[in-house]
């Protein structure tokens, strides 16, 4: 389903009993960080969305802790479950081929129908221009500071737009934004993303400005879509406009050459100078530590537009569990189509709250050869942004990856740390203070499937799993309630 806006969807949540309005006051810094920490780490049932009515010094409420469960992040892109997403995906990839001319016909009409709903367009107006600052100032927007070490305010929930200034190509990102002063941001786009290879190409051309948009706020759908990690050529609107069944609705940035979604609650517009680089960080990051500081762009405000009373959403980012693992799960479900597309043999994903990310993939295979595991991890390294991943598990079809105790006991038992692990080095995220040096590092492969005679190395005859024959179970389970035992 497509929402209207981001109002739509805090309505949902509101209807839902998912929502909790606050309207005692509240500071924007540390305060509101402790506040949805606590929510977001607390029982189940009190896990909710809060909207912060009253931020002392500002008329701008505060959304928090929208994607922070399982279910508010599946509502977020229009289905019930996080895994409706990789049933969704995997029907419109299907590469079998439809069989009779009606299937066909059906099979191409699906296709047409999903493709002419993602391709975004212009309007002449949108919401988020109701109101165009003269004098634009970030002092205005209620910006939080997360943690107390943290270099400043940071806007951390945003869609930030850029173009290849070659191309011509759309980029949207999810980069946080460092609040340098009131018309003045650092720009955190790390150098495997979209956004710093736009200033690449800006540096080689000679490019002294990029024009920039950080639109804050929309359908849910599109604020996520800033987070995926899409290959470059393809843009992220279509992405959201096909998880809405709607395309995007564009409207012209008032001060750049630009398009940013029209119902978007803010707009804050500008431009990089890939010359001028500066400090940014510390940071309190999703990895539990402080990001190091380093030199970044920044950006800087050349307007500032938004709707006649915006909401201003945001997240933070710390020790799992938070909101982000939601984001990434979601990310999780929705990509595994697409390596299975390319690496038939997976059979699940898993990429835990504890790895953050970029730490631990756990992946089941049906395995068919010697070496299985090993092309599965190499081809895993080589397919765009999981070049980052740390640590790559390999185990059996019939383990449940979802599963980390199951997990943690076939490796254990699987696993000869001689024979089955893999050390490689190669790009690491930005975010790993534990890389041998900075963007580069080592990387592990654990193969923890069961071996066979077929299998490499030397290895002990593999025993059998234990298993209570079928008759006796039967038996059992008709008896029970004789044994008393109910």
């Amino acid at each position: 389903m497509a929402y209207r806006d981001l109002r739509d969807f805090i309505a949902r949540l509101e209807k839902c009993g998912q929502l909790k309005r606050i309207s005692v006051p509240v500071n924007q810094d540390l305060e509101i960080t402790e506040i949805a920490d606590r929510v977001v780490k607390g029982p189940r049932d009190q896990n909710v969305a809060l909207l912060f009515e009253n931020v002392r010094g500002h008329s701008i409420p505060v959304a928090i802790n929208l994607f922070g469960t399982a279910e508010r992040m599946a509502w977020a892109l229009g289905v019930d479950k996080l895994d409706e997403l990789n049933a969704k995906l995997s029907e419109l990839i299907s590469l079998n081929m439809p069989h009779g001319l009606i299937e066909k016909a059906q099979r191409g009409l699906e296709m047409l129908t999903a493709l002419r709903h993602t391709e975004p367009h212009i309007v002449s107006r949108g919401a988020c221009q109701e109101v165009i600052e003269e004098n634009p100032s970030l002092a205005a927007l209620p910006i939080i500071q997360c943690w107390p070490k943290d270099a400043g305010r940071y806007i951390t929930l945003p869609s930030v737009f850029s173009r290849d200034p070659k191309t011509g190509r759309r980029n949207v990102g999810m980069y946080r934004l460092q609040v340098v002063d009131d018309q003045t941001l650092g720009m955190h786009w790390q150098r495997q993303k979209g956004g710093a290879e736009h200033e690449r190409v800006a540096r080689h051309i000679g490019a002294e400005r990029i024009p920039v948009a950080v639109a804050i706020g929309g359908d849910p759908a599109i604020i996520w879509a800033g987070s995926a990690p899409l290959p470059p050529d393809i843009d992220e609107l279509m992405l959201a406009g096909w998880l809405r069944g709607k395309s995007v609705d564009l409207v012209r940035c008032v001060s750049q050459p630009l398009e940013v979604p029209a119902d978007a609650e803010i707009v804050i517009e500008g431009f990089v100078d890939p010359s001028d680089q500066r400090i940014e960080g510390p940071f309190g990051d999703h990895t539990g530590y402080y990001s190091l500081p380093d030199h970044y762009p920044v950006m800087r405000v050349t307007a500032i537009t938004h709707r006649r009373a915006p909401i201003y959403p945001t997240t933070i980012v710390g020790k799992p569990p938070m909101e982000d693992l939601w984001m990434g799960k979601a990310t999780e479900r929705l990509f595994l189509p697409l390596i299975k597309l390319f690496l038939g043999e997976v059979v699940d994903v898993n990429m835990p709250a504890e790895g953050v990310f970029h730490n631990l993939v756990i992946v089941s295979i049906k395995k068919r050869y010697p070496g299985h595991a090993r092309k599965v991890m190499n081809g895993l390294w080589g397919l765009g942004l999981m070049m980052l991943t740390k640590t790559i598990v390999i185990v059996d079809a019939d383990v449940d990856v979802q599963n980390l105790s199951q997990v943690a006991f076939e490796v254990l038992a699987n696993y000869d740390p001689q024979r089955d692990v893999l050390i490689t080095t190669g790009p690491s995220d930005d975010l790993d203070h534990a890389s041998l040096q900075k963007n580069w590092g080592g990387k592990m492969g654990i193969d923890a499937t069961r071996k066979s005679e077929r299998d490499p190395g030397p290895h002990q005859p593999w025993p059998e799993e234990i298993a209570m024959t079928p008759e006796i179970k039967a038996l059992v389970s008709a008896r029970w309630k004789e044994y008393g035992l109910d």
